[in-house]
């Protein structure tokens, strides 16, 4: 009790030095050569994982525990040779501190995975335009990395939401892959592998 009590929101546990105005951990640039994707919630029973990829593309209360007790995890997440930063939510009115927060849990994880050798594909997440003030700080440039349309798709509004900060996003980080889970807008550009919202396999959009 008093070990959880010391580590609350890991503050004790790990501190990194963190980049921009709200200190968020850096996570380093990887490549990405090929694998099978499957979600959190299958990793735990998952066979051949050190050929699979773990992503967070869930609701967020499957993936929360990750965050609350993250030692217990890493055992079973460094036998993978892919695991995507967790897609903690950044909807549009949720208030401001709690999505930089969602962000700064994102990219703590994502360091402190590092540190333990896993090879972390780090996912881009944004809500607004004025999310662009922080929501890129501690991605890496010149990397692969992750993205989902789910739920962006069905209205302009939203699409055109999506569509802005995917765009800020490649001018920014100039990712060299881009996993793409959902459904691929045809304005979106870039070496996209393609992740099928429910098989969860991916292909190349030429």
């Amino acid at each position: 009790m008093y070990k959880a009590q010391r580590n609350y929101e890991n503050a004790q546990r790990m501190l990194f030095e963190g980049v921009g105005r709200y200190d968020i951990p850096e996570v380093e640039p990887t490549q990405f050569d090929n694998a099978e994707f499957i979600g959190f919630n299958y990793a735990k029973s998952a066979k051949n994982p050190e050929s699979k990829a773990v992503h967070f593309f869930l609701d967020d209360y499957q993936f929360t525990r990750v965050w609350t007790d993250p030692d217990r995890y890493i055992p079973m997440l460094q036998r993978f040779k892919y695991v995507l930063t967790p897609d903690f939510s950044l909807y549009t009115d949720f208030p401001k501190p709690l999505q930089i927060y969602n962000h700064y849990r994102k990219h703590w994880l994502g360091a402190y995975w590092q540190m333990y050798g896993i090879n972390v594909i780090p996912t881009i997440c944004w809500s607004d335009r004025e999310s662009f003030e922080w929501c890129f700080n501690g991605e890496p440039t010149q990397s692969v990395v992750a993205v989902s349309s789910v739920g962006t798709q069905n209205s302009k509004e939203k699409k055109q939401c999506f569509l802005d900060g995917y765009f800020e996003m490649m001018e920014r980080l100039q990712p060299t892959q881009i996993i793409f889970y959902g459904r691929v807008p045809d304005e979106c550009k870039g070496n996209i592998l393609k992740i099928n919202a429910f098989g969860d396999k991916w292909d190349r959009k030429e």
